[in-house]
């Protein structure tokens, strides 16, 4: 399905693209288009405010008609959220009551009695009205005071932008060159870029192998040569051919491909082999996908690609080709530690990758120093977000308790540390190895300056298993909750079948120890509320969580979202999380779009999502940690009962661990860049500006990093 460009690059930057149409005096109508931002969070910069002012009223107003839907889509305002309790957070009844009164009513009708007992027991689920909304929207509504504005509520600025063909480009470049690996919804994204922008500039390189199989996907079918170097850039370019898993994590069925396609894969395979033989030793890893290739491929139809024909005969075990991996094990078997090291010379990533491993395995000293030196002899030729990964894996080797691993889907696992430890000073020498060679590579030409907000915003290392959003930050992100009232919510609108979403929260005390929870089984907590259950969602539903930073007793409030019953999160038509804060005294609707801080899309196999954490700091002040994960869970009737322990032992594992953060490189600048915090006032000359949103009137010639394009900030 065709993305809209222009919602594309709005949603992404920020930025509306140059408006074409006749010239005129559109300040009215850009100062009704103003406001109408403003109640939903966003607001004209002053130089977008001028040039729409200098428009033709009409053209004001059709950009105001196509931007508006655009925005709104972003924090969540395109549907209606409904709550169960009309006065919510009001007037909820305790847990016990509200039970009660649903079998005093159930016990006044005949046929719902009958329905609901049932060899002497209740089903609570099946008693009349529950679960389903006891009011139409607008009723809620009115039942509402109107949000009194606060200066704290949340004002995101749109500027002007180029034209729409150069906003498009730029996009395109910069995502196809990202060092980071995106997630399953930017992988569509550059997708329909590279499509639209496949006549036009490309980038100098493409780092990420998953994004390289997508640009040659488009090059394919414009003739163009394709960028491949190893035989696994051609088997992800044919799994994407035949929507596979390009990133070869599940197997695929590979289609029958025409005569022209097959020439083409079968010359680029012939090309790596032709230039470098011992790349045959990369087939062995993945043999029964390349048999399977190859039943379509056809390879003997193609005499003249006698090097592609080798990578086929090693497949079917016709032709010997030792993998790089084997011959490491065997050297590894055998204690040739420092052997090992120096034959991943050759893959200096995985030598990084395997420094734990060789490290450990290293005897005395000789051995210890072989292995640090050969890492100091390939440190220049690894990618830098290896080198950041390794290094934040340094920064946690010592704590010794917990391991947290969460795969490309976001699902969480942790286990206890069994490993040998490294000794201190080891572990300093290779932090100092890799921080001289990340501030040797980092290159900012103007002057520093630095929102401090953004300091422990963590470095986008994956993109993987984190959804789209407005406010959505890397995993391990850290950001200040400055409210009297935290809010947050879930809505999700079912596509074939009856789907439950559960919105629940877990109060855990400072060492993570349970001492209450939120959900439709418990109403209401010390300091918090919960909005009631909707147990389906044909036209969409919503639930919401109510909390009291300056009552609840709890150190740390852990929300998830269970499904319950239905659909996954794949497999709705939508699902989003999201979080609000406000003051007590503001009011409002249940769901006010200009106090929403983030809203994230909701994706992931699992059967549980937990967005994120919010906990007390020693400061006495709140705070959110992006978690991204997800749990298994079981098929159907996921709780937070259930779930309790698993879900705190994630949490701990990913509050206490000390993620690499925008700190950290500005640390690295400011040794070799002049650097400032910004104090929030204007700022007179170009510089580079590293913060959480684009100050309005920044110099032009300015370079700007925010959470929207943070991946630029780690060097290649």
């Amino acid at each position: 399905m065709s993305m809209d460009l222009e919602e594309l690059v709005v949603s992404r930057t920020f930025r509306v693209p140059a408006v074409e149409g006749p010239a005129g005096d559109g300040t009215m109508a850009t100062r009704q288009f103003d406001a109408v931002l403003m109640s939903a969070g966003f607001k004209l910069s002053g130089e977008l405010f001028a040039r729409l002012s200098g428009l033709a009223a009409g053209t004001v107003i059709d950009t105001a008609v196509r931007v508006l839907p655009m925005v709104r889509r972003l924090v969540g305002d395109h549907v209606e959220h409904n709550v169960y309790f009309r006065d919510f957070p009001a007037n909820v009844p305790g847990t016990v009551e509200f039970w009660t009164e649903c079998l005093v009513r159930a016990l006044g009708d005949e046929l719902a009695a009958e329905a609901s007992i049932r060899s002497g027991a209740v089903n609570l689920l099946a008693l009349p009205g529950y679960g389903t909304y006891q009011h139409d929207y607008a009723e809620m509504i009115a039942a509402h005071d109107e949000l009194i504005a606060s200066v704290r509520d949340r004002v995101t600025v749109l500027h002007a932008g180029m034209t729409l063909s150069e906003e498009v480009s730029a996009l395109y470049l910069s995502m196809a060159g990202s060092v980071t690996p995106f997630g399953t919804e930017d992988v569509a994204v550059l997708r329909e870029l590279a499509l639209h922008c496949a006549t036009g500039p490309q980038p100098a390189a493409v780092p990420v192998r998953e994004h390289r199989a997508i640009l040659n996907e488009v090059r394919l079918a414009a003739g163009a040569d394709l960028l491949v170097d190893t035989v696994t850039d051609v088997l992800r370019l044919a799994c994407l051919l035949s929507d596979g898993d390009v990133s070869l994590l599940e197997p695929t069925r590979f289609r029958s491909f025409r005569r022209p396609v097959r020439r083409a894969l079968l010359a680029a395979l012939d090309g790596v082999i032709a230039a470098q033989p011992a790349k045959l030793g990369d087939v062995g890893v993945r043999r029964e996908a390349w048999k399977r290739l190859g039943e379509r491929l056809h390879p003997h139809e193609y005499p003249r690609y006698d090097s592609a024909a080798q990578v086929f005969a090693v497949a079917r075990g016709e032709l010997a080709a030792p993998s790089f991996a084997s011959r490491l094990e065997r050297m590894l078997a055998d204690g040739d530690v420092v052997g090992a090291a120096r034959l991943l010379r050759s893959a200096p990533g995985m030598l990084f990758r395997s420094m734990d491993n060789l490290l450990r395995k290293a005897f005395g000293d000789l051995e210890r120093e072989g292995v640090l030196l050969e890492l100091n002899g390939a440190v220049e030729e690894v990618s830098g977000r290896v080198l950041l990964s390794v290094r934040e894996h340094l920064d946690n080797r010592e704590s010794g308790e917990m391991r947290i691993f969460a795969n490309r889907s976001g699902r969480g696992a942790v286990l206890p540390d069994e490993r040998y430890p490294i000794a201190p000073e080891v572990l300093d020498l290779l932090r100092e190895m890799i921080d001289r060679e990340i501030t040797r590579r980092l290159d900012v030409p103007l002057p520093l300056v630095i929102d401090p907000e953004i300091l422990e915003v963590a470095l986008p290392l994956s993109g993987k298993g984190i959804g789209d959003g407005l406010g959505v930050l890397p995993r391990g992100s850290v950001t200040t909750v400055d409210a009297e009232l935290l809010r947050f919510f879930v809505y999700w609108h079912e596509r074939a079948v009856r789907t439950d979403f559960d919105l629940s929260a877990v109060l855990l005390d400072r060492d993570f120890t349970s001492i209450g929870w939120l959900s439709y089984t418990n109403l209401t907590e010390v300091g918090g509320v919960h909005s009631g259950d909707i147990t389906a969602a044909p036209d969409g539903a919503s639930e919401f969580i109510d909390i009291r930073l300056d009552k609840v007793e709890a150190a740390l409030v852990l929300p998830q979202v269970n499904i319950y019953t239905g659909e996954g999160f794949d497999e709705v038509r939508e699902s989003f999380f999201g979080y609000m804060s406000r003051d007590a005294y503001q009011q409002g609707a249940p769901y006010e779009p200009r106090t929403v801080r983030a809203k994230s899309d909701l994706r992931g196999a699992g059967r549980t999502a937990l967005p994120l954490a919010f906990f007390r700091h020693a400061d006495g002040r709140w705070r959110a940690k992006w978690l991204h994960l997800h749990l298994s869970g079981s098929p159907e009737f996921n709780r937070v009962e259930s779930n309790q322990l698993t879900t705190a032992t994630l949490a701990r594992a990913v509050v206490e661990r000390r993620y690499l953060t925008v700190a950290y490189l500005v640390g690295l600048l400011s040794a070799t860049t002049e650097s400032v915090l910004w104090d929030g006032g204007p700022i007179a000359e170009p510089v580079t500006f590293i913060g959480l949103a684009r100050p309005d009137g920044l110099p032009a010639g300015s370079t700007v990093v925010t959470p929207e394009n943070l991946r630029d900030l780690i060097p290649a």
